[in-house]
């Protein structure tokens, strides 16, 4: 049984299978978060500079579609901060697990 107080041995513990596991599971999370946004945020470029009749269209009142997309676009980006930060919890609890299942070692 290893000193809980001593440092981590960095290289064995990347070497682990639980560590592994997290990178991947973080790797399965991110990129699709990371996809999603940046389509998301073009988007508003590419329907404006394509089709804009379509987001001059009033929608409500005199607000038109391409202000409503931006303005949706603060609401994605606080929702997916928000779901980001929950599944990071989760994370961090299993990134502690195996720290500390690497110093029983």
């Amino acid at each position: 049984m290893s000193d809980p107080n001593r440092p981590p041995d960095w290289n064995a513990l990347s070497e682990s299978a639980d560590f592994r596991d997290l990178a991947r599971t973080k790797v399965r999370f991110l990129v699709p978060a990371c996809i999603f946004f940046i389509i998301y945020y073009f988007a508003l470029l590419v329907l404006v500079g394509w089709f804009p009749d379509l987001m001059k269209k009033p929608l409500l009142g005199k607000v038109n579609g391409a202000y409503l997309f931006a303005l949706s676009q603060f609401f994605m980006a606080w929702a997916l901060a928000f779901i980001y930060v929950r599944v990071a919890a989760g994370w961090d609890k299993k990134a502690d697990a195996v720290i500390k299942d690497h110093h029983l070692r």
